[in-house]
């Protein structure tokens, strides 16, 4: 694996080493991806599944915002085995101070301490090589407090809800917005 940043040990004793993605992860990624989305998780895709050409398209707009120090995305592994993405995107114009965050962990190694670590490191990260980033913000699942949980220790600050802003498994919960500053 290539552009590999750190490597770190999970709470079950596991190897995880941590890099930047390269145009080939892209069958990675989309396999990944569509694993999460069938189990219908706390994730925009609920069930839809993605083409090799679809993820191929989105991983280079992502692999041209890195180069253009837009984007920190970072891959989280087991041997050759994808566990986690996390990613802040600056966004543009006037709120081209603030990053936008995700992450995604796969369901055998939620609660193993991967998602903090990877946190940690997409922050840190995206400190050194956006410049200009002044606030992360995210939002969250109303109905996902381990998430929200995991966010406030983290230093992230609930603004507001949108009431029924989410559609989750056919029924709908509140949209929570955090926001931490750097």
């Amino acid at each position: 694996m290539e552009n590999i940043i750190s490597r770190s040990t999970t709470k079950s004793g596991k190897t995880v080493s941590f890099h930047y993605p390269t145009i080939d992860d892209a069958e990675i990624l989309m396999n990944y991806i569509n694993k999460l989305s069938l189990e219908k998780t706390f994730l925009t895709l609920q069930g839809e599944q993605q083409t090799l050409e679809e993820e191929t398209k989105w991983l280079k707009s992502f692999i041209e915002k890195i180069n253009k120090s837009e984007l920190v995305f970072l891959m989280a592994f087991i041997g050759d085995n994808l566990i986690a993405t996390s990613h802040i995107e600056l966004k543009d114009k006037i709120k081209s101070h603030i990053g936008g965050f995700g992450i995604t962990v796969s369901k055998d190694y939620r609660g193993d301490g991967i998602g903090k670590k990877l946190m940690e490191l997409v922050i840190s990260e995206s400190i050194e090589k956006i410049k200009g980033l002044k606030i992360i913000e995210l939002e969250v699942f109303g109905d996902n407090p381990i998430a929200q949980n995991l966010y406030k220790k983290m230093g992230f600050v609930e603004f507001g809800r949108l009431p029924r802003g989410i559609k989750h498994k056919d029924k709908f919960v509140d949209a929570v917005l955090m926001y931490k500053n750097i």
